[in-house]
C-alpha cells in the first residue's frame, strides 16, 4: 500500500513538474516573442522602450473605465491635464472613434466652465465653409497666408529630442499648419518635413547670435532667405516662467544642440530674463521694425500679460508712430502655459490666465483701431476643441498648442521633461529612450490630431449657426461664474471683433 502511494506521489510530482516546466518554457517563449514584437513595432513608444511591462499600461487604462466606481473617479480631476482631456487627444491622434457614452463627466456648474450657445437652426453641412487662410503681415515685403487657425507652439530643439522635432515637422506639413521653433534655434530636423516654420527669437538670440550674444543680422537674413521660414516671433516672456529666461540643463546640451544654438557643449544654457535691447515700448517697436526690415517677413512678439496698464500706452505709441511700426501679430500666452523647466513660484503664481488677458488685449486693439492691423495668436493649455473654440470666440485669430501636440506624440504626462528621463523619448537625449519614438508613425498622429480638432471646432461653429470658426464671437459662448452662466459678450463687452472684408479677402 505504501509502495503504491509512493509511486502515485512520484507520478504526481513528475506530472506537475512537467506541466510547470512546460508552462515556464511556454511563458518564456511567449515572453521572448512579445519582447521582440514590442521592440519591432513602431506605434507605441512605451511598449517599444519597455517591452512586455509597457503592455500593462494599456490594460490598466482600459480596466480603469470599469472599476472607477469602486476605487476612484479621476476623469476630470488630475492636473495639469486630466484623463478626459488626454484621452480625447489620444483618440484624435490615433484617428479612432472619439464618441463617448452615457453622459458627460464634466461638472457643468463649476465656475470657469464654458458653454457654447447653440442656435435653433444650425448650419447645414452643404452650407458650411472651409476656414480660409488668413494673411499675416499686410505691411511686409513677404506676407504670410497662414492656412490653418490651429498650429504648433514653440518647443525648442534641446528641450525636445531629435525624433520628436522630426515627427512634429513632418506632421505639421501633412496637416498644413505652421511649427514654431521655440527659442532654441532652427535645426535641420525642423526643415525635414517641408512645412511652414515660425522662427522664435529668444532673449539669448539662439541661432541668430554673434559671439557676444547680440543679434547677428547676417544670420537673421540667411534664415529669412529660407522659403520655409514664414515669420519671426520675438519672445518677451512665457506663461510658465514670466520674467525668467529659458532653462536647458547641462546634460541636454549635446554637440548638435550646442551648434544649433551657438553655445558651449555640456554647459547649462540659461537665457537672460529679457532682451537687453528692449527696455520700453519704443525700443520694442524699434526692434520689431528692425527685424522686419532685415527679413522682409511678418514679425510679432510673444508675452504673458501681468500688469495691463501699459497696453494703452503701447497702442497710442503705435498710432503715433504709424502702422509701419505695429507688430504684425501678438502671441498671448497664458499663466498656465507649459515648459520643460521653470521655478515653481513663477509657474504657479505669476501672470494672468488667458481667460482674463485675451479679452483685455483684444478690447484694447479694438479701442485704438488696431484690430485689423495686428493678428492675435492665443497660447496656453489649449488642447481640446472647447478650449480652442472659446479662444476664437474671445477674439483670437489663431490658436497654438505645445502640450496638445506632445500628447499627440504619445506623451503620458510623466512630468520628467526636465530630467532627461522621458519614458516616451520626447524630451530626452538618451538614445535608448529616443528609439521608442518613430517619427514617420508619429507624424501621421500629429496630422490626425490637428485635423480632428479643426473638424470638431467647425462642428461647434455649425451648432452656433455660423459657417466657419472665425465667425464665432463672444455672443456664441458663456462661462459659469458665481450665480450662474454669463454670456461672454456681457462679461467682456467689445465693439466688434469681425475683420474688415478686404483684410479677409487678402488672405484668400
Amino acid at each position: 500500500m505504501n509502495e503504491s502511494w509512493t509511486q502515485a506521489a512520484v507520478i504526481f510530482i513528475v506530472v506537475v513538474g512537467s506541466v510547470l516546466l512546460l508552462t515556464i518554457v511556454g511563458l518564456a517563449i511567449t515572453g521572448l516573442r512579445m519582447y521582440r514584437a514590442d521592440k519591432r513595432q513602431t506605434m507605441h513608444s512605451i511598449r517599444r522602450n519597455y517591452p512586455i511591462i509597457g503592455r500593462f499600461r494599456y490594460m490598466f487604462e482600459h480596466l480603469g473605465e470599469f472599476f472607477r466606481q469602486y476605487f476612484f473617479a479621476m476623469d476630470r480631476e488630475e492636473m495639469p491635464f486630466n484623463r478626459a482631456q488626454r484621452s480625447w487627444v489620444y483618440r484624435a491622434a490615433k484617428n479612432v472613434d472619439n464618441t463617448v457614452a452615457f453622459g458627460s463627466t464634466r461638472d457643468i456648474a463649476k465656475p470657469g466652465t464654458y458653454y457654447f450657445l447653440n442656435c435653433p437652426f444650425p448650419t447645414l453641412e452643404e452650407d458650411a465653409a472651409q476656414t480660409q487662410p488668413m494673411r499675416i503681415g499686410t505691411h511686409c515685403r513677404v506676407p504670410y497666408d497662414a492656412p490653418s487657425f490651429f498650429n504648433i507652439s514653440g518647443m525648442s530643439f534641446g528641450a525636445l529630442s531629435k525624433p520628436a522635432i522630426q515627427a512634429l515637422s513632418m506632421g505639421a506639413a501633412k496637416a498644413g499648419c505652421w511649427m514654431n521653433t521655440g527659442e532654441g534655434g532652427l535645426s535641420p530636423y525642423h526643415l525635414e518635413g517641408g512645412g511652414d516654420i515660425v522662427f522664435q527669437i529668444g532673449t539669448a538670440k539662439y541661432g541668430v547670435r554673434d559671439e557676444q550674444g547680440k543679434l547677428d543680422d547676417g544670420k537673421l537674413k540667411a534664415l529669412a532667405d529660407l522659403e520655409q521660414v514664414k515669420m519671426f516671433e520675438i519672445k518677451l516672456s512665457q506663461g510658465a516662467k514670466p520674467g525668467k529666461g529659458g532653462i536647458l540643463p547641462a546634460e541636454k546640451v549635446t554637440v548638435e544642440i550646442a551648434q544649433t544654438r551657438g553655445i558651449a557643449v555640456g554647459e547649462a544654457s540659461i537665457s537672460p530674463n529679457r532682451h537687453p535691447e528692449i527696455s520700453c515700448i519704443d525700443t520694442l517697436l524699434d526692434f520689431v521694425v528692425h527685424v522686419r526690415e532685415v527679413t522682409g517677413k511678418p514679425v510679432g512678439f510673444k508675452l504673458v500679460l501681468g500688469t495691463t496698464h501699459w497696453l494703452t500706452e503701447f497702442c497710442e505709441r503705435v498710432n503715433a508712430r504709424g502702422a509701419d511700426f505695429a507688430p504684425d501679430f501678438i502671441t498671448l500666452d497664458s499663466s498656465d502655459g507649459g515648459t520643460g523647466a521653470a521655478p515653481m513660484p513663477l509657474m504657479d503664481s505669476v501672470g494672468l490666465p488667458l481667460r482674463d488677458s485675451l479679452p483685455l488685449l483684444v478690447n484694447q486693439l479694438i479701442r485704438h483701431d488696431l484690430r485689423d492691423r495686428i493678428r492675435v495668436i492665443a497660447s496656453g493649455k489649449l488642447i481640446n476643441p472647447t478650449d480652442v473654440a472659446v479662444a476664437i470666440c474671445m477674439g483670437a485669430d489663431f490658436v497654438v498648442s505645445a502640450r496638445g501636440f506632445l500628447f499627440g506624440l504619445g506623451c503620458i504626462q510623466a512630468l520628467q521633461c526636465n530630467k532627461n528621463t522621458c519614458p516616451t523619448g520626447i524630451t530626452t537625449h538618451n538614445p535608448r529612450l529616443q528609439q521608442g519614438l518613430v517619427p514617420d508613425v508619429k507624424a501621421s498622429r500629429i496630422a490626425s490630431y490637428h485635423n480632428n480638432l479643426v473638424h470638431e471646432v467647425e462642428s461647434i461653429a455649425h451648432s452656433c449657426g455660423v459657417a466657419e470658426p472665425r465667425l464665432l464671437n463672444r455672443e456664441h459662448a458663456a462661462v459659469v461664474v458665481d450665480g450662474g452662466a454669463v454670456a461672454l459678450n456681457l462679461l467682456y463687452p467689445e465693439t466688434s471683433r469681425r475683420l474688415k472684408p478686404e483684410i479677409m479677402e487678402q488672405g484668400r
